[in-house]
């Protein structure tokens, strides 16, 4: 059936409890993982009054690959503990659906497992919901754990 399953994470506890899941689902298909984090491209800024934080450009770098490493190394090890090979690769990007669907068509994958925080009513138009727009824009099968 699925052959190659991209696993993206956000580094929440539901995108944990969907790597667990979607690694189970990986080992009893016999496919192939990878896991995957869309890091954003931009800084935002905080205005306190008339002071405006900076970071250097390299310490920004630095602490996305950090970041992006944390969250990758949990599925990582979930794959490791179920002995199942996984690769990982992450990206900067605005828009972490863009990313998404892109990284799937890219790797070649045949399905994409993810975690949908379940927001509903004002909260899911007001703060959006990656996992509706992957739905939305996917050509490729998604499956939302929940």
């Amino acid at each position: 059936m699925f052959k190659h399953i991209l696993i993206p994470t956000d580094g929440s506890e539901l995108s944990q409890k969907a790597i667990k899941g979607g690694i189970e689902l990986a080992k009893a298909l016999g496919a192939k993982v990878t896991g995957f984090y869309a890091a954003p491209d931009v800084l935002t800024l905080f205005a306190y009054g008339e002071i405006v934080p900076y970071i250097e450009p390299s310490e920004l770098e630095e602490m996305t690959q950090k970041e992006a490493e944390g969250y990758l190394s949990v599925i990582e090890k979930e794959a490791r503990a179920a002995g199942q090979p996984v690769d990982t690769v992450w990206v900067k990007h605005s828009s972490p659906y863009i990313a998404i669907t892109e990284a799937a068509e890219k790797r070649r994958c045949d399905l994409i497992f993810m975690a949908s925080h379940g927001r509903r009513g004002i909260s899911a138009v007001l703060l959006g919901s990656e996992t509706t727009k992957v739905l939305t824009h996917s050509k490729i099968p998604v499956l939302v754990y929940r």
